[in-house]
């Protein structure tokens, strides 16, 4: 399991997300406390918004306490936007390419979870992969396919749909080909307008998601794990899929079984 956090609202500085809390993202890459390991060491990644359409991407395989590229970036760059991202590799290789944020266009995607047996049905999930975005098909992480299938679904124009697509798709190869558990997720992912987050899982077991808006940042904040002590944070519920755009919240079901079994009729 990965962890990640997302920002957005007026400018800020990234490590006042990424690295200045008591439990940052940074601490959250040696220390995280809900989620099976502690330890998010295998590279780390942001992608960040400024006054170009498509966003800035910074990705590295070292851990994200030992980079001190990643601490002057975050310390210098300030963000209305971004997405940040440390690692725990679920069986690919730690590469550049594998580590998340992904960006093609103007989109960036970010995914914390598992798709049981993955390796086993990899081929079949590259081939849903439209040829005209394979070329964006740069690693071999599930998490990866799943944004290009979503994209290939009609992300530009139905977000929620989808990726509520994409999900019932990859969910079906594993129920089929794959192993327990076949869909665990949270993932968050931007048109460099809004920031959207998901929370699912084929179980009962959800990765654990939250936001909270700050008047003293005049923005949102959507993590894994809350990144104060004391601070009121609001869990999203499993089964939920938030769109954030000013200091708006819609929260509506994701329902990629729904999605599957309209297909199947």
């Amino acid at each position: 399991m990965c962890r990640w956090a997302a920002y957005i609202g007026q400018p800020i500085f990234i490590e006042d997300i990424v690295s200045r809390p008591g439990h940052s993202l940074v601490e959250q890459s040696h220390c995280a406390s809900e989620c099976k390991t502690a330890i998010n060491a295998d590279g780390f990644g942001l992608a960040w918004y400024g006054d170009h359409p498509e966003p800035g991407l910074f990705r590295d395989i070292l851990p994200a306490w030992s980079d001190p590229n990643l601490a002057s970036i975050t310390r210098q760059v300030r963000s209305r936007l971004f997405l940040a991202h440390v690692r725990a590799s679920t069986g690919t290789a730690t590469s550049r390419n594998n580590c998340h944020p992904f960006a093609v266009g103007r989109w960036s995607f970010m995914h914390n979870g598992q798709i049981g047996g993955y390796s086993q049905f990899r081929r079949d999930a590259e081939m849903m992969i439209p040829d005209a975005l394979y070329p964006h098909r740069k690693g071999a992480t599930d998490s990866e396919a799943l944004f290009l299938i979503a994209l290939g679904e009609g992300l530009d124009d139905d977000p929620k749909g989808a990726l509520e697509r994409a999900t019932a798709r990859m969910e079906a190869l594993s129920r089929q080909k794959g192993t327990t558990p076949h869909f665990r997720m949270t993932a968050a992912f931007s048109d460099g307008e809004r920031l959207y987050a998901v929370r699912y899982a084929s179980d009962d077991h959800a990765p654990t998601l939250y936001h909270r808006w700050s008047d003293t940042r005049g923005g949102r904040a959507v993590v894994s794990e809350p990144l104060e002590a004391g601070e009121c944070w609001e869990a999203v519920p499993a089964g939920t899929f938030c769109t954030f755009e000013g200091n708006g919240v819609r929260v509506e079901p994701f329902q990629p079984t729904m999605m599957k079994a309209l297909a199947a009729e």
